[in-house]
């Protein structure tokens, strides 16, 4: 049975993101909120871990996995960015967007997409996931929270307490978020494009 947080919104207790990490680090699966909903985590080198919420999720390898991190210094270690994508980036982080980058050598390589070899970043906007990056010190391997046969991402955490407590390590309550999904934006090529338009304003990418 999954540990279940209360947690602050604007200011979330110390010990409870400390418990959080560890669990992480030491292969759990959790739930945490982001400025887009509820997201399902894990530790970014942890193939059971991963397998896990791919199983939760009904996903296959072929799925894109994003990297949630803290802020713009841990981009180079796992992406390819240039001088003008990261300026781009720098202006309109935190914030509801995921950008696809293609992966450095250091993203192992289950996590990229198999075809373009590429990952998604994300820098959410939000308290508490930035409270856990910070205690974690790297990025959280991620994907939104989408059960089998739903479309919307999950937002009520009472609810994913009821069909998620016995198949996660961890639910992070942040209260109910309802669904703000993001703007994607592709870096892989030479071009940037507009994937899908969210919450975050796409004008500064177009």
């Amino acid at each position: 049975m999954s540990q279940f947080f209360y947690v602050h919104p604007d200011n979330p207790q110390g010990r409870l993101m400390k418990q959080a990490a560890a669990i992480i680090q030491q292969g759990g699966v959790i739930v945490y909120p982001t400025d887009s909903g509820y997201a399902l985590g894990c530790h970014i080198g942890d193939k059971k871990a991963l397998e896990r919420i791919c199983n939760i999720r009904n996903i296959d390898k072929d799925h894109n996995f994003t990297l949630v991190c803290r802020d713009l210094s841990e981009l180079s270690e796992y992406t390819r960015v240039d001088n003008s994508a990261y300026r781009l980036l720098k202006a309109n982080t935190p914030g509801p967007y995921t950008f696809i980058f293609k992966g450095s050598k250091e993203v192992p390589k289950r996590l990229l997409n198999p075809k373009r070899k590429t990952i998604g970043i994300r820098v959410p906007d939000n308290a508490i996931v930035q409270a856990l990056l910070a205690e974690l010190q790297e990025p959280i391997m991620s994907t939104t929270l989408i059960m089998p046969g739903e479309e919307r991402a999950e937002y009520d955490p009472e609810h994913i307490r009821d069909i998620l407590e016995h198949q996660v390590d961890l639910i992070i309550n942040g209260g109910h978020l309802g669904e703000h999904p993001t703007t994607v934006i592709d870096f892989s090529d030479d071009a940037v494009n507009v994937i899908r338009v969210g919450e975050g304003d796409p004008s500064p990418f177009e």
